[in-house]
């Protein structure tokens, strides 16, 4: 619940950042990625973590690229990207999905048929996404169709990334996971940055505070928790207990940044909460 607080509060402050102060997505997401991934291994090490380890078991260093490829970088970009055309609070409504994509990737596999809970949790999802994008009006979106697009790919990723960092939970430490995937990400997309360094000395102190908050709380902090979250819960169980995360990014972009709710975008996002909460009471995803 800390991690999910601090992932919206995150997206809130990042609007800022992209929409007030015109910092580029790629560069927020690359120094978020590899200051915090660095920073994880550090510790690791001081821990006495074996930091290369992961890299001497051929399916769990294959595994792991993947994970940081598709997973850690692409959940992070996409959102970002979602944020930079739209807000905070659609962008984390939309990838608030993520349990829906992880309930139905469980059926799936196991070949069984949609209970009744999962598809009431549906109609749940398509109607509380269909008023946040449209507020109740037809024909008409209330956000870009990029941020809708971008928003909806985050969700899709943010399922892989739970599904997957759960297999790697079960044989290696949640530090070298984080730090590793992050760092692997954060180096991925240097070439997309136009300059890496020079955006620290043409920044206000107001603006290196938020990006600092964004790093430090938003990614570091925010990202270890969630996934040692875990190791002692089921993937879905962990994405119920999140639900607060687009509470916390709806209240602050309202009170800061004074992003506009209507009636039915506001019934749309209890909609697509209540979805997960559905998901979570009747318990029909997979733990494993």
């Amino acid at each position: 619940m800390v991690a999910a607080t601090m992932w919206g509060l995150s997206g809130t402050a990042a609007q800022w950042v992209f929409q007030q102060k015109h910092v580029g997505t790629e560069w927020l997401v690359c120094v978020r990625m590899m200051i915090s991934g660095l920073c994880l291994l550090a510790f690791a090490s001081f821990r006495g973590v074996p930091l290369f380890h992961i890299w001497r078991d051929r399916s769990s260093w294959m595994l792991l690229i993947l994970f940081s490829l598709v997973g850690m970088l692409g959940v992070q970009y996409t959102y970002f990207l979602s944020i930079a055309y739209g807000n905070a609070a659609a962008a984390t409504l939309l990838q608030y999905l993520a349990p829906i994509y992880i309930v139905l990737y469980f059926f799936i596999r196991d070949r069984k048929r949609p209970s009744v809970p999962v598809w009431s949790a549906l109609i749940l999802a398509i109607c509380g996404t269909f008023l946040l994008l449209t507020n109740g009006k037809l024909g008409e979106l209330n956000i870009s169709f990029l941020s809708f697009f971008w928003g909806m790919v985050s969700g899709l990723l943010l399922a892989f990334y739970t599904i997957c960092s759960a297999k790697l939970l079960k044989k290696w430490d949640s530090l070298i996971i984080v730090g590793w995937a992050m760092t692997i990400g954060g180096v991925t997309i240097i070439p997309a940055v136009d300059s890496l360094f020079a955006p620290f000395v043409t920044l206000d102190f107001q603006t290196m505070i938020v990006i600092s908050f964004i790093v430090i709380c938003g990614t570091l902090l925010a990202f270890l928790l969630f996934i040692e979250s875990i190791r002692h819960l089921s993937p879905t169980e962990s994405s119920i207990l999140s639900s607060v995360e687009p509470l916390s990014a709806i209240v602050a972009s309202v009170l800061f940044l004074h992003v506009s709710f209507g009636f039915f975008q506001t019934l749309g996002s209890i909609l697509i909460i209540a979805t997960v909460l559905v998901l979570g009471k009747r318990k029909v995803a997979s733990p494993s």
